[in-house]
């Protein structure tokens, strides 16, 4: 039974070690479900935001690029594509972008997580029809 002595600790250490092990990756794995989140948060803000600019300014100071990279950029992170043709006609329009955010996943450097979303404006809808 001598030679058995401190086994029990040797055991616990690497218990402790698996623990650790595991609960950095549930971290890591969190860290880089709610970027995915917060990303397509941000592809919805700036898709919601550039659609009503096709058709008119309604304030917005450059054109429907400009106004999904602004929506993105307050939402953290980078406007990357913007499929928004400016269209005067009273035709429903779809606009789709494509956003990044960036994600620091500790000792694996850094992940650009990016999302896409799509809104559809629809200009006659502004005259109560």
């Amino acid at each position: 039974m001598s030679g058995e002595r401190g086994a029990a600790g040797v055991l616990l250490a690497g218990v402790a070690v698996v623990v650790a092990l595991l609960g950095g990756a549930l971290g890591l794995a969190g860290a880089y479900l709610r970027a995915r989140v917060e990303a397509a948060a941000a592809a919805d803000a700036a898709a919601l935001a550039a659609a009503p600019v096709t058709f008119l300014p309604f304030g917005a100071s450059g054109g429907p690029a400009e106004e999904a990279a602004r929506f993105a950029a307050l939402n953290g992170a980078e406007l990357v594509s913007c499929t928004c043709p400016v269209d005067r006609s009273w035709e429903a329009r779809t606009v789709t972008v494509e956003v990044a955010r960036p994600i620091g996943l500790g000792p694996f450097g850094t992940v650009r997580v990016t999302a896409r979303s799509r809104a559809e404006f629809v200009p006659a809808l502004l005259l109560g029809g």
